[in-house]
């Protein structure tokens, strides 16, 4: 093999990575598994699509080894290869909001304008809910909050977030999280919150955006 076909032969590796996240629903089926592992039925279901065409799609992301499966009895279990594979979905999301003009206009006509942390307000805000100033609320399935979690997090999912409401204390804040900024989960929480006499705000950030930043997460593998 000479220089020239050694050269096209590894651009032609990386770019099966591109082929791999060349399609939406990957990359929100990568989305989603960046906050845990799944089942395919599970996988399908929050994608909004058949299972014929979710087994399609990851058979896909793990011929690119972006994903991996284990067989657990008759189910077909999916995670991401690693915690790059989610730091991958996190860049490419941020590269399209910063450059691509109609994602920017959809953002800001169908989400809240969720605040966007740095690495100093992340901590300014992990203060203030370690000293009791506000509540930190995780509003995805208890299942990924368990997987990993913002530190001093509490696990309320939204389905049962009207009944627990009696959890949260009234003279302070509560900032919602779920799974990034494409994730709706905590507009609706806010806008339930806010709509019962809570002060709340949701933050961008979730899971991958918190390690992606190399900041701590936080697990409970507890039953």
């Amino acid at each position: 093999m000479n220089s020239r076909e050694l050269k096209n032969h590894l651009y032609e590796q990386v770019a099966r990575i591109g082929a791999a996240v060349s399609s939406p629903k990957r990359l929100e089926l990568l989305e989603i598994l960046a906050q845990g592992e799944k089942p395919v039925e599970a996988l399908a279901r929050e994608a909004a699509i058949d299972i014929k065409l979710a087994s399609a799609h990851l058979r896909v992301l793990k011929g690119a080894q972006l994903v991996q499966v284990r067989q657990d009895g008759k189910s077909r279990i999916y995670r991401i290869s690693g915690t790059d594979v989610a730091a991958l979905w996190v860049a490419l999301r941020s590269v399209a909001e910063a450059h691509v003009a109609d994602l920017q206009v959809v953002m800001q006509r169908l989400f809240s304008g969720p605040e966007r942390l740095t690495l100093e307000s992340s901590q300014t805000l992990l203060d203030k809910v370690r000293k009791g100033d506000a509540v930190l609320i995780d509003v995805r399935p208890e299942a990924e909050y368990r997987t990993a979690h913002l530190p001093e997090a509490r696990s309320l999912p939204l389905p049962e977030l009207e009944a627990r409401l009696r959890e949260l204390p009234r003279g302070k804040e509560i900032v919602a999280y779920c799974r990034g900024p494409f994730c709706v989960m905590s507009d609706t929480a806010v806008k339930l919150l806010v709509e019962r006499g809570f002060r709340a705000r949701k933050i961008a950030e979730g899971v991958p955006e918190w390690q992606a930043a190399g900041l701590p997460l936080e697990q409970d593998t507890a039953p």
